[in-house]
């Protein structure tokens, strides 16, 4: 068995986690953070776990987390850099959900998130999560960067075309929508009922924190400086993320073809057959990320449609995919819940 921790166990990551995580057969939750909640049991919080899990939330310094065999982090961005040290150095492996190690280049990822970073030196040896691209790094890693919901649904679906050489990545452009989940479960005016609810808006459209992020990883796959064009939108909708994607063409490619033989191994992307649009809710509650390609009017644009879900494969789903990796594991243990509908 595996025995994991998770620091920052009351959040919406934090609580898909351990939904996930309670149905692994492989793993053993022993411990769970939060201060502002010490003491209480996580199913009063979470009575979706009643039944299920009788662990209460602990204060981090009496959750023993150097007895774990990997350690989660469900946390805002900034906490995990200041834990991870210690805890490699105690053997015991991370998976990080927030952004602390994302971006390679610790100058830039200062600038976006407003903070010094702990311990720069950790950063280039974090590899980055995203198990499609990066499953043999994942192997042998002990520190995991997991991708961000964003970045997850943008690089997926550009993948594939980037890789075979047939699109201008000097103008790319990702226009994404996510729902209100993805701002967590902090109260902020932006996503009260009656902010959100009935009302569709783009924000961040000078610079997203994901911006930096997407750019890194497309560049890594083109291996070279992509232009990419992000522009992020809030949905009245509680999970999901959609992603309608953008490219100029410079070959003539089959790109059913093409993204159908990309993907034709990989559990958790499903491409459509031609013709179709995927819809978020089919991958509500799922670790799955579906794909539709078009070429509308058989012009040299190219239209991707990447729709995840932001909390499974955009968060929880995925580092348990990188989990099961790590641990020699089959990939798709404990994560392959079908999709919820309605």
């Amino acid at each position: 068995m595996i025995n994991v921790g998770i620091v920052g166990g009351t959040g919406y990551t934090g609580v898909e986690l351990l939904r996930l995580l309670i149905q692994h057969p492989k793993v053993k939750i022993k411990a769970i953070t939060s201060r502002s909640e010490a003491g209480m049991p996580v199913a009063e919080l979470f009575t979706n776990l009643r039944g299920y899990l009788d662990l209460k939330f602990t204060e981090p310094i009496d959750a023993k987390l150097t007895k774990c065999d990997l350690v989660f982090f469900a946390t805002p961005n900034g906490i995990a850099m200041q834990q991870a040290e210690s805890l490699l150095k105690a053997g015991v492996k991370i998976i990080d959900l927030a952004a602390d190690f994302r971006i390679k280049d610790v100058t830039e990822w200062e600038k976006w998130y407003g903070m010094q970073h702990a311990c720069p030196k950790l950063v280039a040896e974090a590899v980055y999560g995203l198990p499609e691209i990066n499953r043999e790094h994942v192997k042998d890693a002990s520190l995991i960067a997991n991708p961000g919901c964003y970045p997850t649904a943008v690089q997926l679906g550009f993948l594939p075309l980037i890789e075979a050489g047939v699109i201008d990545i000097n103008h790319l452009i990702a226009d994404v929508k996510s729902g209100v989940s993805g701002a967590g479960r902090k109260a902020e005016v932006h996503t009260l009922l009656a902010e959100a609810a009935d009302n569709f808006k783009a924000y961040g459209v000078p610079g997203h924190r994901h911006l930096p992020e997407i750019k890194q990883g497309l560049s890594n796959i083109a291996k070279q400086s992509v232009g990419l064009t992000f522009v992020p939108h809030l949905v009245p909708m509680i999970r999901g993320i959609h992603a309608t994607l953008y490219a100029k063409l410079n070959k003539q490619i089959d790109l059913q073809k093409l993204y159908e033989e990309r993907y034709q191994n990989e559990a958790f992307v499903d491409v459509l057959p031609p013709g179709k649009h995927p819809e978020t809710r089919s991958v509500r509650g799922s670790n799955i990320c579906r794909i539709a390609v078009h070429q509308p009017q058989e012009d040299d644009t190219v239209v991707i449609l990447s729709v995840t879900d932001n909390l499974v494969k955009g968060a929880a789903g995925q580092a348990i995919q990188n989990m099961n990796i790590m641990f020699g594991l089959p990939e798709t243990l404990g994560i392959q819940q079908i999709p919820l509908l309605p």
